[in-house]
């Protein structure tokens, strides 16, 4: 019996979907950058509401009720959905904070480091057995992370609260797997964060004030277009995801990350001391060591599978 290859076209589309999906994610600081005065709670807030609203929009135009409603008949993926909202919230709220207040930098190191923590993640909670060079390249981090801390003076809780968050977010979505598709679930998500959306707005409203439709029409258009903004990726990680094979969206990922360090550092001018560089380049050599192991375990596989799938 023989096992028929991918399709390499269609793991080509998923390589460009993903490929534009970490592009638009490397540009989000350029874009909420334009959203000031607003500030990061009242953002997020909007995000929120507006991913909703959007999604719901989405499920009608592609006549997707019926999965959707499928899955509000299970209680499980209806609580994994929500612990994901939950994660997804914490990490959108610690992203606009690092974003709005000059830490771009910081931001783009957290999401350097995710792989690491989901590779932690799958040891941790997985039980999964790490190879060697995995190890390495985890120490190689630690001691990165070290360096920042001890060089540059302050713990970079934002660069970790994003990859932890962001990591157990994707542990919580394989969790749920192809049981609740892209839309479904960020219309879920969105729909659990709907009551700390609207906290959040009226402590605004409450303190400095609402910004939206107060600052002309232009940036009442770009705070509506969070929603838009907030999903459209998603939705090309999610169509990307289930063509390109896994090696491909693990080198691809670093687009974002390095998209966000070079507007951090180049073009919104963020202080990069000596320390940080040190610590960012153990970073990217943990990075470096960890894709091509894994590289090299993917090729193992195929070679392994295409020995037993050989026609007898």
């Amino acid at each position: 019996m023989t096992v028929a290859p991918p399709s390499s076209s269609g793991a080509l589309r998923g390589g460009l979907f993903a490929f534009a999906a970490y592009l638009l994610w490397g540009f989000l600081p350029l874009y909420f950058l334009q959203l000031e005065p607003t500030g990061p709670w009242e953002v997020v807030a909007w995000r929120i509401a507006l991913s909703f609203v959007f999604c719901l929009v989405l499920l009608t135009v592609l006549r997707a009720w019926g999965p959707f409603l499928t899955i509000l008949r299970q209680p499980r993926l209806l609580g994994l959905t929500a612990l994901a909202g939950v994660l997804i919230y914490v990490n959108w709220q610690t992203y606009l904070i690092g974003t709005l207040t000059g830490h771009v930098i910081e931001t783009s190191l957290g999401y350097f480091i995710n792989p690491i923590v989901t590779v932690l993640l799958g040891v941790t909670v997985l039980r999964e057995r790490l190879r060697l060079v995995q190890w390495v390249a985890i120490g190689l981090s630690v001691v990165a992370v070290l360096v920042i801390v001890v060089g540059y003076g302050s713990f970079p809780w934002i660069a970790l609260t994003l990859a932890t968050s962001f990591g157990f977010y994707g542990l919580v979505k394989k969790q749920i797997g192809p049981s609740v598709d892209a839309v479904s679930g960020l219309t879920l998500e969105s729909f659990w964060l709907l009551p700390v959306a609207a906290v959040q707005l009226v402590l605004v409203a409450a303190t400095t004030g609402l910004t939206m439709g107060g600052h002309g029409i232009a940036h009442t258009a770009l705070l509506a277009a969070a929603g838009v903004i907030t999903a459209i990726p998603l939705l090309l990680f999610a169509a990307g995801a289930r063509r390109a094979p896994l090696s491909l969206l693990g080198l691809i990922q670093f687009v974002a990350p390095i998209l966000q360090f070079i507007i951090g550092v180049w073009v919104l001018n963020e202080p990069m001391t000596v320390e940080r560089w040190i610590g960012f380049a153990l970073v990217w050599l943990a990075l470096v060591v960890l894709s091509v192991d894994s590289l090299v375990a993917a090729r193992r596989r195929r070679t392994s599978i295409s020995d037993v799938s050989e026609p007898v």
